[in-house]
């Protein structure tokens, strides 16, 4: 390869960096056909595609990049893929097939965390992890994993800990900031969850999951369903025994008609419940589309 087509590949690598998917696409299109058919070449296309969430055309080009032969990051790609089109099986081989070449890549072993994880394999995936960690321990994909992990095994609070790590290891990472953000919301912290989104999305605007859940934490961080914040944060179920135990206490008591009046209210409460979020819901999609 010439000195000015390792230039140009070096450009896509820069648009990559920046989060310009598309641009870097573009970009690839305009290689010549010897060029466009290096190994590189396949990694940065199939990056590209991965940021895109493009997975068939993924596969496609990582399985043409390895007709060359084996390399891990194309394998690693190809596994990621095929996870994300419900080939699990075939996802296993060809990350087990990248971890022969390169068993100590931490992002490669995430990927095969996370599968672990989609497949209920829990004990396989904290081993996995542990491994990712102990290979680079700052890692996003480390970072990002280690979330999935305690989300996963029901520790909300520990998953909240690893998000905040991560948003101070790189506080202006999209992932960062969107796991942040879906922790806070998991959590009950609304505003502080759709703030985190919000930036997420102006970080990456490709990122569509980002994308979705920013709008749902603008619905529910609205001002209208300010009364509600205690029931997100604490749950339905949580918040249904406060109110039955507070009943049951006020009757024993003899407080008939304070027990009235807090049955009103909470009769009211479940009902604006029901009613609030679809209306605000409506009001936040007409100022998007707006």
């Amino acid at each position: 390869m010439t000195a000015p087509e390792h230039r140009h590949l070096d450009r896509v690598a820069a648009l990559l960096d920046l989060g310009r998917p598309e641009q870097a696409l573009a970009e690839l299109g305009r290689l010549p056909a010897g060029p466009a058919g290096d190994i590189r070449a396949f990694r940065l296309r199939a990056a590209a595609l991965t940021e895109l969430d493009r997975w068939a055309e993924v596969a496609d080009t990582a399985r043409y990049g390895l007709g060359q032969g084996p390399d891990a990051e194309l394998l690693g790609r190809l596994g990621l893929a095929l996870r994300h089109l419900g080939q699990y099986p075939s996802a296993e081989r060809a990350l087990l097939d990248a971890l022969a070449l390169a068993p100590h890549s931490a992002w490669l072993l995430t990927q095969y965390a996370d599968l672990c994880l989609l497949v209920g394999q829990t004990t396989k995936a904290e081993s996995l992890v542990a491994r990712a960690a102990a290979a680079d321990p700052v890692s996003p994909a480390v970072y990002a994993s280690r979330y999935q992990l305690a989300y996963a095994t029901g520790d909300r609070r520990g998953a909240e800990q690893v998000a905040r790590e991560f948003l101070g290891r790189y506080p202006e990472h999209p992932s960062a900031l969107a796991l942040h953000g879906l922790a806070a919301a998991g959590r009950g912290r609304m505003g502080v969850a759709s703030r985190s989104l919000g930036q997420a999305v102006a970080q990456d605007p490709t990122g569509a999951a980002a994308a979705e859940a920013a709008w749902e934490t603008r619905v529910y961080a609205h001002p209208l369903l300010l009364p509600l914040r205690p029931l997100y944060r604490l749950g339905m179920f949580p918040t249904w025994l406060i109110a039955v135990g507070t009943l049951l206490v006020l009757n024993l008591l003899g407080w008939a008609p304070a027990a009235l009046a807090a049955a009103l209210c909470w009769a009211a409460y479940c009902v604006y419940s029901w009613v609030a979020p679809p209306i605000v819901r409506r009001l936040v999609l007409g100022r998007w589309r707006g």
